[in-house]
């Protein structure tokens, strides 16, 4: 993308605005929060760390991040504040287009820049983008969002590498709010307004036991399967498996999250990360069902057959927090 010298100015001085705007929210923002415990168990170590920018897209592997109400943020770079969106403005995973998985981004300042399999790259100024463009409507999950269009050269992108004649969009996410909770989401767990992140699915924070993996591998039969099938923000070392199950909040170094609830799992658990192939049995989700379902029949009345591995975890201490690798991890 390029700009006039003038518009550039104007789009650095407007980012910087608003990132003073996100400080004071930060500041400011009133959560409401549970009883913390006080009394806490080590289990383990955090492994591994990413950050997903784009939704669906590949991730960026970190050493450290800081822990906002939107997810994990490090300068520009923020955890699924982006979204490919097609040409009604509704979100795009890759549960229908695999080849998202493939694309690489890295984020350095406020340029981002997109690799993919031979493609040419691209390099999206994202300060310009929030200083150039006025807020639209886009759908994620059936929930109406406000985000700025990153530009034709983006969609000419992403379209040419989804090989298809509909024009797809890429689109960032234009408020320092969580997203609206979904009208059912609060039937039978404990979110609260601050809780959805901006585009994650549900939480803007997903922590996977690295022992349960392994155990998981143990059951399968022909393929097996990496923490990343299952896009957590936080790889856990050092705990048994499925301890997770009993646990109500994690603190991972000095930040307090809340267990929302499990995570549980669709069909993109079953496409390759590194290759964007899908499984031909459908695995590892087929195992899954067979011994990690949700237990309560009320529950399972909305989330049918999709067996659980992982945590939806939500911010209870202050933002501002840093996480870094080989935190020691707690639980209560």
């Amino acid at each position: 993308m390029s700009f006039q010298g003038s518009y550039l100015t104007a789009a650095v001085a407007t980012a910087g605005v608003i990132g003073g705007a996100y400080c004071a929210y930060s500041m400011y923002q009133v959560y409401q929060k549970p009883q913390l415990p006080t009394v806490w168990n080590e289990v383990g170590t955090l492994k591994d760390l990413y950050v997903y920018p784009i939704k669906s897209c590949g991730p960026i592997i970190l050493s450290k991040a800081e822990c906002t109400i939107l997810g994990l943020k490090d300068g520009w770079l923020r955890d699924r504040v982006l979204m490919v969106v097609d040409d009604k403005n509704n979100f795009i995973t890759a549960r229908a287009h695999p080849e998202l998985l493939l694309v690489q981004p890295k984020v350095r300042s406020s340029i981002l820049t997109l690799n993919c399999n031979g493609m040419e790259s691209i390099d999206i100024n994202l300060a310009e983008v929030i200083a150039l463009q006025t807020p639209k409507p886009a759908t994620v999950w059936g929930v109406t969002v406000p985000v700025y269009d990153c530009g034709w050269e983006a969609s000419e992108w992403f379209s040419r590498l989804n090989k298809t004649a509909t024009s797809f969009r890429l689109v960032y996410y234009a408020s320092q709010n969580s997203r609206e909770l979904r009208g059912s989401t609060n039937k039978f767990y404990k979110f609260t307004k601050n809780d959805t992140g901006a585009l994650p699915d549900e939480v803007p924070f997903n922590l996977i036991n690295q022992a349960s993996v392994d155990d998981l591998n143990t059951r399968l039969d022909g393929c097996q399967v990496t923490p990343r099938n299952f896009r957590p923000n936080f790889v856990l070392t050092g705990a048994k498996p499925y301890d997770e199950d009993a646990w109500k909040f994690v603190k991972i170094g000095d930040n307090i999250f809340e267990i929302i609830k499990p995570c549980t799992r669709c069909i993109l658990t079953t496409i390759d990360p590194e290759t964007g192939v899908r499984n031909a049995k459908t695995e590892p989700l087929e195992t899954l069902k067979n011994y990690r379902q949700i237990e309560s029949p009320e529950v399972r009345k909305i989330t049918g057959s999709a067996p659980r591995m992982g945590l939806q975890i939500a911010l209870r201490s202050g933002p501002g927090g840093i996480i870094s690798l080989n935190d020691i991890i707690y639980a209560a």
